[in-house]
């Protein structure tokens, strides 16, 4: 029987002796599949003592954590979704604050956060509420205060929720073990109660609810002076190691078999084949069902016995189905039940980008750009839900009769948020397109942003050049031969091309990520505006300043030469 993530969770609290009591806590196991692709959530708060009122604060902070965290798309990290929420939150307390109470002080809150995913906790942490783990006999305390002493007795806080319109909150994720003990204490529990006697209570007890009420009981009886909460969680079982069903969920499907022109699979009716592979099959087919043109794309069955590339191909559909962009291929959803492993998409009436280039071997530089912008919108829409596409290249563009550009595949995106899971194979092989993958990938590094942003250089080049910024890599790029490239100016194939754009090329397809752009953004800009950092050419000779500029005067020069020469042979 397949292993879930399992977590036996406890709390207590108590106003002491305040009137009110403005801690709060709260915890939040989903169901499947948002147990594996978001997981389990924990969190406690503490309204500031001197604030306007601690108590909404406090509330709003677990309340706001633990409903919004699981509408976040599926796509992102923990660490991308929990940070975007708490910074909303955080301006939402701090605004209110001043609207309220005309105060930084208005609506003030610590707040810590555990989100166990998969097998690892993610934690997040902002003020003096506190994180421990048990392990193996070992207290930890994995948070840290964020106090400031003034003198002996003097203490307040340096960060919280609501203080600042800016929010800086700590993060870190670890593995998780089973057995794993974590306990949550705001400070009216901790500043009452040492370590040694956690450790002890937490070590004899096998009860989580008798941890966390007899730890809050020994708080009270040391004389504490504030509200009390303490919540107690222990990780009971894990998931197995290696292993995704969000992406195999239907692996148990047979291939499909050989599809020709008149079958009917489930509905669909088999037009033509588009292209084939040693790796898949693409179909033109008519959907019967709603009477419109798709198309269909099948594993091959060659792979039918290989685990990773069933996960592969799955991961595939899901990663499209995630994003609605009219710059970006629809994976088309349906109620209708599979036979067999494929999936379908809208049909494209139209061409690659790899025809056009073709077809317009000396392209208006609008024309490209108005391509190009197109491009970076749709691969910006992959960015938006935390991937990385990795294979963007002119076969994976294709415009359609109006004009519209579509990016075409995702057999290579990356997605954090899966990135998270371990899955059945670490696959270690380079996913894209020689020519077109940033240099990092080639070097055993992450890719980014700037990786996407490399590749739309390199197409943006070529549709320009009708070449490659570095000519064709060498088969296997390694550090060193990557280190010999060097980058070839437009003016070498197109005379044409204003310095200033080629500038952008040149810094947009960089050999080293941290001098390219920042944003694909900024390169689309200086794209249509010149930057003036790209026409400051006065140090460079003049041949590449104007090459045309530079063969007349050498002409003009040359027949001067030979006019004064006849003029002094003739004397």
């Amino acid at each position: 029987m397949q292993r879930q993530l399992s977590i036996s969770i406890s709390a207590d609290t108590d106003k002491g002796i305040k009137e009110v009591n403005e801690d709060f806590f709260g915890s939040h196991i989903p169901g499947e599949p948002q147990l594996t692709h978001k997981g389990m959530s924990v969190a406690i708060a503490d309204g500031m003592s001197g604030c306007e009122d601690g108590k909404q604060a406090s509330h709003c902070c677990i309340i706001s954590f633990l409903s919004d965290y699981y509408s976040t798309p599926d796509t992102w990290s923990v660490k991308q979704a929990g940070q975007k929420i708490l910074s909303a939150t955080n301006s939402w307390l701090y605004s209110q604050g001043h609207q309220k109470f005309q105060s930084n002080k208005g609506l003030v809150s610590t707040l810590s956060i555990l989100v166990f995913k998969s097998t690892t906790a993610h934690l997040f942490h902002i003020g003096d509420t506190r994180i421990y783990r048990l392990r193996k006999g070992n207290l930890e305390q994995m948070s840290r205060d964020h106090r400031i002493s003034l003198a002996e007795d003097k203490e307040y806080l340096s960060r919280a929720m609501g203080i600042e319109p800016r929010l800086e909150v700590d993060y870190k994720s670890f593995p998780l073990e089973q057995g794993d003990l974590f306990v949550m204490t705001s400070d009216g529990v901790h500043d009452f109660i040492n370590d040694k006697t956690i450790k002890l209570i937490l070590t004899r007890e096998s009860d989580v609810q008798q941890c966390a009420s007899k730890i809050l009981q020994i708080a009270r009886d040391n004389k504490s002076d504030d509200n009390l909460t303490c919540q107690v969680m222990r990780i009971d079982d894990l998931p197995d190691a290696k292993e995704d069903e969000i992406l195999r969920r239907h692996a148990n499907l047979p291939f499909p078999p050989p599809l020709s022109p008149g079958m009917v699979l489930d509905g669909y009716r088999i037009e033509e084949e588009l292209h084939a592979s040693k790796r898949t099959q693409i179909y033109r087919a008519f959907d019967t069902q709603t009477e419109t043109m798709v198309i269909i794309k099948t594993p091959s069955i060659l792979y039918d016995d290989d685990t990773h590339y069933i996960e592969h191909f799955l991961h595939e559909e899901w990663a499209g189905k995630r994003i609605q962009h009219d710059n970006v291929l629809q994976i088309l959803g349906s109620d209708r039940k599979k036979t067999c492993i494929y999936y379908v998409t809208e049909f494209v009436e139209g061409m690659t980008l790899r025809a056009w280039i073709d077809n317009h071997p000396k392209p208006y530089i609008r024309e490209v750009r108005k391509i190009i912008e197109q491009v970076a919108k749709g691969v910006r829409a992959f960015h938006r839900m935390e991937m990385l596409h990795q294979d963007l290249k002119p076969e994976n563009i294709m415009i359609n009769d109006e004009g519209v550009v579509k990016i075409i595949d995702f057999g290579s995106v990356k997605i954090a948020g899966i990135a998270e899971i371990p899955s059945v194979e670490e696959n270690q092989n380079i996913l894209g397109t020689l020519n077109y993958t940033a240099p990092e990938y080639h070097q055993g590094q992450t890719g980014t942003i700037k990786s996407d942003l490399y590749s739309i250089g390199v197409i943006c080049y070529e549709m320009i050049n009708h070449s490659l910024p570095f000519g064709t890599l060498p088969e296997k790029p390694n550090r060193m031969n990557l280190s010999r490239l060097e980058y070839v100016p437009s003016f070498t194939h197109n005379a044409m091309v204003p310095h200033w754009i080629d500038g952008a090329l040149k810094k947009a397809t960089s050999l080293v990520p941290q001098t390219r752009y920042e944003a694909i953004s900024e390169f689309i800009y200086d794209l249509s505006t010149p930057n003036p950092l790209f026409q400051d050419n006065h140090k460079l000779p003049l041949i590449e300043r104007s090459p045309l500029r530079f063969w007349k005067s050498v002409s003009g020069l040359l027949l001067i030469t030979n006019i004064i020469l006849l003029f002094l042979l003739n004397r």
